[in-house]
């Protein structure tokens, strides 16, 4: 089993095994920490083959630099059985996962971890980092210059 596509992202959706894709994301910047994410998505896109067909475990753990999880609602975890039919030498699955309220209390790396059957195959990186608005040119309302 292959995971072809990883990607947290503002967006995703699965059209007849198309899947769309928008706003990927390895930065949250936040004015002021915590910072909590009000919504985003895990994509993936995985290939399988016959060699895969049988029960299987997925996991998704969001953890912090130290490998402690983000909260006690992770990991996710599901079964997942595959069974691909005789005459089908693979076959691709979009897995989207809706995401809301993650709570990020500090700045710094995290880690988005993908495990199938207990086996770490994918680790996305993001970071959270604490930004000064007026240091990113957030000024107040302009003013117009023809009202003078």
């Amino acid at each position: 089993m292959d995971i072809q596509i990883a990607t947290l992202c503002d967006f995703a959706a699965d059209y007849n095994g198309k899947m769309v894709v928008s706003g990927t994301i390895d930065v949250l910047a936040a004015p002021a920490l915590p910072v909590v994410q009000p919504h985003c998505c895990l994509a993936l896109r995985l290939c399988i083959t016959p060699e895969d067909n049988g029960p299987h475990k997925f996991s998704v753990n969001i953890i912090d630099g130290d490998g402690k999880s983000l909260d006690d609602k992770m990991p996710i975890d599901a079964d997942m059985p595959v069974e691909l039919p005789d005459d089908v030498p693979f076959l691709h699955r979009n897995l989207i996962l809706n995401l809301q309220g993650l709570k990020f209390s500090e700045a710094g790396v995290y880690f988005i971890d993908i495990s199938i059957d207990d086996e770490l195959i994918q680790r996305l990186p993001l970071r959270i980092v604490q930004v000064d608005p007026q240091q990113q040119g957030q000024q107040g309302p302009q003013q117009d210059p023809q009202q003078g």
